[in-house]
């Protein structure tokens, strides 16, 4: 079963490199062509090589733009069946961090709880596999505050890396709700970037797809880099849409994403990975002006 699993790997990351070669080259012709079109300057590192480029690309068809293939799509089956997550806590949960993995429980259809136990990360992730589970989510703690979040795509990733803050439980929030476990409809706000889209689809997959008749209600809300999540439930009261909060509530803030899953990290790709020194730009524009 681990050689299996090794080789559906190494085939795997070898039709990666070999797409991440052709969309390299796809890249160089966009940008000949634009350049062409425009009768702009050819970029100085395609130089070397835009006569050959430029010949190939009257051998390219049009109307393909934009396709990835089924091998590049990891959720290419995100919308065929409903996704089977398991949710679990990091070793030694505090009776907090219990209280928070089971309202993560409530809040993700076809999930399952379990607890963490004395399993490596690897046994998990192998045990998850057998049992056809399709994403993993841990959730971590620091002095019995929840302080990270881990999801995981199975077989092959990709897995991203949040950080939790202002974590408010169901029970601390004034007036709350019942917690509906419908299939909830989900809003996404300012995730326009691509990684903007990618944090989309590894969040977005986690959850079913939703029923017309829902009235449950997700938002994740992308600002300052921070994704505020808030749960709702509504209904209307003479005609006019009342919103009811039900919790949980919590700020995210993705600080990596690899492609493997989590138990293969060491050995794969850091896709994006967050720097302090990203964010000192604006820093220095203030100091400038």
């Amino acid at each position: 079963m681990i050689r299996r699993q090794a080789r559906l790997r190494r085939e795997f990351l070898y039709r990666k490199s070999v797409e991440d070669k052709e969309r390299s080259i796809k890249d160089k012709k966009d940008r000949i062509k634009r350049a062409l079109e425009e009768n702009a300057p050819i970029p100085s590192d395609l130089k070397k090589d835009a006569v050959e480029i430029q010949k190939s690309l009257a051998w390219d068809d049009e109307g393909g733009e934009g396709l990835t293939t089924s091998e590049d799509d990891e959720y290419r089956w995100a919308m065929v069946e409903d996704p089977k997550v398991m949710v679990t806590t990091s070793r030694n949960p505090s009776s907090k961090l219990k209280q928070f993995a089971k309202e993560m429980k409530l809040i993700i259809p076809n999930s399952q709880r379990i607890n963490r136990g004395n399993y490596e990360s690897g046994q998990l992730m192998e045990a998850c596999r057998a049992n056809d589970v399709t994403d993993v989510v841990i959730v971590h703690e620091h002095r019995g505050v929840p302080d990270g979040l881990i999801v995981s795509h199975l077989p092959y990733g990709p897995t991203a890396y949040f950080t939790l803050s202002n974590v408010v439980m169901r029970h601390d929030i004034p007036g709350v709700g019942t917690m509906s476990e419908v299939f909830p409809h989900l809003i996404f706000e300012g995730f326009t970037s691509k990684l903007g889209t990618r944090v989309k689809n590894v969040l977005k997959h986690v959850f079913p797809v939703n029923k017309e008749d829902s009235r449950r209600i997700m938002s994740f809300i992308n600002k300052d880099d921070f994704v505020h999540f808030r749960h709702h439930t509504f209904k209307y009261v003479d005609r006019e849409l009342q919103l009811t909060e039900v919790g949980p509530r919590f700020d995210m803030k993705l600080y990596q994403v690899i492609r493997g899953t989590l138990d293969v990290a060491h050995m794969s790709d850091v896709e994006w990975v967050y720097r302090p020194f990203m964010n000192t730009a604006k820093k220095r524009k203030f100091l400038a002006d």
